[in-house]
């Protein structure tokens, strides 16, 4: 399902037209994006949790050119899904 197709979804279940239901999607999605570029957790009680991690540097190997490179240290977005979510799926 894409962004479009959920914004169809919202509409069709609410009532609200499909401008609206983007409106919310995108104020929805700008807050999880602020929020999480402050470091900050944003969690939804039972479906889960978005939060940020620090991934180490490492090194590895190109494999196009066989020489030993280092990625950088960054930080990367990551979601725990909830026992709600998580039952609902199995």
């Amino acid at each position: 399902m894409n962004k479009k197709q959920i914004i169809k979804s919202i509409a069709t279940q609410t009532g609200y037209t499909q401008k609206a239901s983007e409106t919310f999607v995108n104020a929805f999605l700008n807050t999880l994006e602020s929020t999480l570029s402050k470091g900050e957790a944003v969690t939804l009680v039972g479906y889960g949790t978005w939060s940020v991690r620090n991934r180490a540097s490492r090194k590895t190997i190109n494999p196009k050119t066989k020489t030993m490179m280092t990625i950088p240290a960054k930080k990367v977005p990551v979601f725990k899904a909830g026992k709600v979510l998580k039952t609902a799926v199995n």
